[in-house]
């Protein structure tokens, strides 16, 4: 992934007890009417980074993307690797009312004291749920898995399958008819292009005509009178050009930092070189090094995350979203589930009824 262009959320965990509905399950049917004449790529979009790490354990095998020294050390010494690389790939929480939701949640009462397992993670569902409306699905093929499975994948392979993950949001959407998503379907390891058809081919099945083919990037209004609701970006030029139901991969502004203030400057410095024409993200989500996690061992993303969400927090409250150059569009962060992320990135487009 690039340096310059590569390919936090609800007021409270996003695996709080269902005792309070989540404010923010239909956000976008909640705008103001001036705002639904607004083309989705001059909105303010919140969106989950690497989406589907919610599932990884430490039964998930390393994926053959990683490192030559990683992929023999988990041959050698899978018990002591497999914990160690789990702790930096998993961008979204897997427990269960944790300290840091309960602060962030004005219904502390409703959440669980500590941090307690979940079996399931922080799903799909539960991040539409909680407002989130940009995906990051990462793609692959296990060399060891069957013929048409296909698994997420971030350093490790995740025990979910792609069509089942599909499956789910969209009887998500079934659920919630004036809801939009963006879903960037991309790193795409092990793919062939036989594979690159099944899936294609599983997309317009389960979605079908929920799907908005490409062109102009349209607006609320328009996606509600055709009943359309994904938009579909495709970080693979055969597939897109065989199949107009697909978009273009959408650009992602990726700072590839440890520290939230070289990261901050990264994006005002994108920012300066003006805006992408359509869809795009800026990325809020720190980058670990080899160096760092050497410096660190006992560490983890989480670790290295967490203590920076209120200056990264603080950079999100000051965007504005709409047409200018500076203007910011989908903002993706990790931990969605922690702090007012979504709901700020949601807050910004009140800017836009300022003008």
């Amino acid at each position: 992934m690039s340096g310059q262009v590569s390919a936090p959320s609800s007021f409270w965990s996003l695996r709080s007890p269902p005792c309070r509905a989540s404010p923010h399950a239909d956000w976008m049917s909640a705008l103001s009417p001036r705002l639904w004449d607004v083309p989705l790529h001059h909105l303010s979009i919140p969106g989950s980074h690497d989406t589907m790490t919610y599932s990884l354990s430490k039964k998930s095998p390393v994926s053959r993307s990683a490192s030559q020294l990683l992929q023999v050390l988990a041959k050698v010494l899978p018990c002591l690797l497999q914990p160690v690389v789990l702790k930096w790939s998993v961008t979204q929480p897997r427990l269960v009312g944790t300290g840091e939701g309960a602060r962030g949640g004005p219904h502390g009462s409703c959440l669980h004291p500590g941090p307690t397992p979940s079996p399931a993670g922080v799903d799909v569902t539960e991040q539409l749920d909680a407002g989130v409306r940009y995906l990051d699905l990462r793609i692959a093929h296990m060399p060891e898995g069957s013929p048409k499975n296909l698994h997420f994948v971030h350093m490790l392979y995740t025990t979910l399958l792609v069509e089942d993950t599909l499956t789910e949001i969209s009887e998500w959407l079934e659920r919630h008819p004036r809801e939009v998503v963006v879903l960037a379907c991309r790193n795409f390891e092990g793919l062939s292009e036989d594979l690159h058809e099944y899936l294609v081919s599983c997309i317009k099945n389960i979605f079908g005509d929920m799907l908005c083919p490409r062109g102009e990037v349209p607006t609320l209004r328009q996606l509600w009178a055709r009943g359309q609701q994904v938009l579909l970006s495709y970080e693979e030029e055969g597939a897109v050009g065989r199949h107009p139901e697909l978009w273009p991969g959408i650009p992602y502004w990726w700072g590839n930092q440890v520290k939230a203030k070289k990261l901050i400057r990264y994006l005002e410095r994108m920012k300066s070189c003006g805006r992408p024409g359509g869809l795009f993200v800026a990325g809020i989500n720190l980058t670990e090094n080899l160096e760092y996690i050497l410096a660190h061992p006992a560490a983890s993303l989480r670790n290295l995350t967490l203590p920076s969400l209120p200056r990264l927090s603080a950079w999100v409250r000051e965007q504005r979203p709409g047409p200018g150059p500076r203007c910011t569009n989908i903002i993706a962060g990790d931990f969605v589930g922690t702090g007012t992320f979504v709901s700020d990135v949601i807050r910004l487009n009140d800017k836009l009824l300022a003008c």
